[in-house]
């Protein structure tokens, strides 16, 4: 099981979980759980979600479907898919493309998310020391974002003065 901890502008410590269970060839079930650590007492999840990701790696593609329910709201539905586009032959640099479709219980949708990545690795940018950086932009919501990311250290920032920080343990 992956853990993390998770700090957001406004909204507050979380700690979050998610697991990934083999189905089939090049297909998994993902489940992840959050809980604001920020809640006196026995809190009560904030997110959980439940994904069947298909992947083709031929195509450096990967598609999901699956259920979300965030914050005690009504069940959501998800489909969402990405595409990288390699400029390099190893893969360390390149273009993401992701997109998001929300829907409520009647397949109506409810939000939509798109974005553009300029993704860069460096693989042992200091001895055992792996560096990403990526410069995106959020179609929908016309932000531009820069995520920055140190093996277990993520920070994300964005343009409208939101932030985030994550630690994977």
């Amino acid at each position: 099981m992956e853990t993390s901890l998770r700090l957001r502008d406004g909204g507050g410590l979380r700690i979050h979980a998610k697991e990934k269970l083999p189905l089939g060839y090049n297909s998994l079930l993902q489940a992840h759980g959050e809980i604001d650590a920020t809640t006196a007492g026995a809190a009560a999840p904030s997110y959980l979600a439940l994904f069947v990701r298909q992947f083709y790696p031929k195509l450096s593609a990967n598609v999901g479907v699956g259920v979300q329910l965030h914050n005690g709201d009504d069940l959501t539905y998800s489909l969402r898919t990405k595409k990288a586009l390699p400029f390099t032959s190893n893969g360390l640099l390149g273009l993401n493309l992701k997109g998001r479709l929300f829907t409520d219980k009647e397949l109506n949708p409810r939000k939509r998310t798109g974005a553009v990545e300029l993704a860069w690795t460096v693989l042992d940018f200091r001895k055992g020391q792996d560096v990403r950086l990526k410069l995106g932009y959020e179609l929908y919501d016309k932000v531009p974002y820069l995520q920055l990311r140190e093996n277990n250290w993520t920070l994300n920032a964005y343009m409208d003065g939101k932030w985030d920080v994550r630690f994977d343990m």
